[in-house]
């Protein structure tokens, strides 16, 4: 027996006792109505599965109109409800008008048994169908808003800091492609899900993909997804981070780390707008909002001949620079006192504050690592205070302390530790010319440095 509710709705009491004795024995729950007026009171219709309606009530009415008033009636309260049209007059335009309004399926009377229960039975399919695409939607919807929440704040009121959100709210209407550059640490990401938060693409997913952290063999199975079997660990077909973020927005981060190849099989995908599993031949449309980001010159990169020039202008539409802490003037202050709150509360030290002479402290330091090393310094120092009053000594800044070649380094991971550390300060944090100079890959460097 099937867990579904019916309604069986028709002014002879003789075919609804029929009907009933039919159906009792295969779905759980089977009611009846005599009067059609009693549609629009029915208790809990929105809850019935399907609902058997009766074309003519009137004597002597064979037009079905009264059939197509309640059917509409029905639809308006519940649209997912599957509605069956009966009728003993078989007009093909009335089935057909009945279909146009909303109707599931038409039964002609006097029916068999064995058609009636088939057509009852595939119009209940369809209502779980509906039922549970409406639910998986529903999920879906909620799932993008957990998804796209977003909990970090771009904090500050600089005139170089307002200039690149006045910029990215602007160009955040359109749907041309948007490259981010700028140092380490500055808030690419940040500015990249203000772009899509302000969109036209809020409600759909944003998807961000680190490029330094994917292997150039896993590339296209990562981008473009791939096929049961397409390769040994392929155990099921599995979409890509282009089909995932379709209707979305695609943020492809350290864009400059891909070898020239997959800068080949990435432009082919923007341009075509299509992708192509691994392991299959059809093609795939993608509707996506593409951001890149990168710390890296491409320009430089493409004068080098290590990144394509014809990528460079189809991700370059608008290019919207990052600025540097050291050029958001007293922003320094407002994201030290923000990242205090937050820290405080973490670690339950509230009450903390920042003293005169540590506010000059920081307001005086460099920063080479940006709002991310500010972050650092902010936790580190919560962490480790010990009164409410935060002193300058309680301010660890760039505490790294260097390796002296007087000593040596006692393993080989200081030894690469040391040597990453004096090529990335000699080529002023360039990951191409310190790579070079380390006779190494981009790749090989960046899983370094994240290591």
């Amino acid at each position: 027996m099937l867990d579904g509710k019916i309604l069986l709705v028709d002014d002879n009491k003789s075919i609804l006792s029929a009907l009933e004795i039919l159906l009792q024995f295969e779905f759980k729950t089977v009611n009846t109505i005599s009067n059609p007026n009693q549609i629009s009171s029915f208790p809990d219709l929105e809850s019935y599965d399907i609902v058997l309606l009766d074309m003519n009530f009137s004597a002597g009415v064979n037009t079905g109109n009264e059939g197509l008033y309640w059917l509409k009636e029905i639809k308006k309260k519940t649209p997912h409800t599957s509605v069956i049209m009966m009728t003993a007059y078989g007009a093909v335009d009335l089935a057909v008008q009945a279909l146009k309004e909303g109707a599931t399926d038409f039964i002609l009377k006097p029916w068999n048994n064995e058609k009636l229960l088939v057509t009852v039975k595939s119009a209940y399919q369809l209502r779980r169908s509906i039922k549970e695409i409406h639910k998986l939607k529903e999920k879906e919807s909620n799932l993008k808003q957990v998804i796209n929440q977003d909990k970090n704040f771009i904090i500050g009121n600089s005139k170089a800091l307002t200039a690149v959100l006045n910029l990215t709210r602007k160009v955040a209407k359109t749907d041309v492609n948007v490259l981010i550059t700028g140092e380490n640490g500055t808030g690419k990401e940040l500015i990249a899900r203000e772009l899509h938060r302000v969109s036209k693409r809020n409600n759909e997913v944003f998807i961000n993909v680190d490029m330094g952290s994917i292997s150039e063999t896993l590339f296209e199975s990562e981008l473009f997804g791939h096929t049961k079997g397409a390769f040994t660990d392929a155990k099921e077909d599995r979409a890509g981070k282009f089909e995932a973020a379709n209707g979305g927005t695609l943020f492809l981060d350290e864009i400059g780390n891909l070898s020239l190849q997959t800068q080949a099989k990435l432009l082919s995908a923007i341009q075509n707008k299509t992708v192509v599993r691994v392991g299959s031949n059809k093609p795939i449309t993608v509707d996506i909002r593409l951001i890149c980001a990168t710390n890296c010159n491409l320009d430089t990169m493409v004068s080098d001949g290590i990144f394509r020039e014809d990528l460079l202008y189809r991700i370059n539409t608008i290019h919207i620079e990052v600025p540097s802490l050291r050029e958001r003037e007293k922003d320094v202050l407002l994201l030290a006192d923000f990242y205090l709150r937050k820290f405080a509360d973490k670690y339950g030290k509230q009450g903390l504050r920042i003293n005169n002479a540590s506010e000059e402290k920081l307001m005086g330091y460099h920063w080479p690592g940006n709002v991310r090393e500010l972050q650092h310094t902010m936790e580190r120092t919560v962490i480790l205070s010990e009164g409410t009053v935060l002193k300058p000594s309680d301010f660890l800044l760039n505490p790294k302390t260097p390796i002296s070649f007087d000593v040596g380094p006692d393993t080989i991971e200081e030894m690469e530790h040391l040597m990453i550390i004096k090529a990335l300060e000699k080529h002023n944090g360039n990951y191409s010319a310190a790579a070079n100079q380390l006779g190494i890959t981009r790749q090989t460097l960046y899983n370094k440095i994240k290591k």
